[in-house]
């Protein structure tokens, strides 16, 4: 709380490196959760034991977006960490979306082709979250600097 007279500024927020971090960190997060939905949606019968961890995921990624957003700069090694989770869920997946044309696999409804290119498009963008998250923490959003109010001219 700041007294009277006193005013509280965040510099690095202002500046024009810290805006464009944050927008990209909103947007990848908002990309990489949209992506997980239409997984989940298109291959919800074939999911097996993962629909709870993508749910998890997606409410995660569009929290840690709102929060971000509100210049919240503690969740970013949060995301950080839960996109390297996420690039190696993906990336050990990948293949088997694409060895689906054996028999005794059930085919999800949409083609297992295109949930393995959805997959396979998570990857980069959890390595583009990851950077831009550690660069974003890296800015010290959270510095704050006392400034005395202006008087009103008389």
């Amino acid at each position: 709380m700041a007294d009277a007279g006193i005013e509280i500024d965040h510099p690095n927020r202002e500046k024009t490196a810290s805006k464009a971090t944050r927008a990209v960190v909103v947007v990848l997060l908002l990309v990489s959760a949209l992506v997980m939905i239409v997984i989940t949606i298109g291959a919800w019968d074939v999911l097996v034991g993962a629909k709870g961890v993508q749910i998890l995921y997606i409410l995660l990624y569009l929290g840690i977006a709102y929060l971000v957003a509100r210049w919240s700069r503690g969740v970013l090694p949060v995301a950080a960490a839960l996109a390297i989770v996420l690039l190696i869920f993906a990336a050990v997946s990948v293949p088997g979306w694409f060895a689906r044309d054996k028999p005794g696999f059930d085919d999800p409804a949409l083609a297992s082709d295109v949930v393995g290119i959805l997959t396979a498009l998570l990857i980069p963008l959890q390595l583009l979250l990851i950077g831009f998250a550690m660069r974003g923490f890296q800015q010290a959003w959270n510095v704050e600097v006392e400034r005395p109010l202006e008087p009103a001219p008389a």
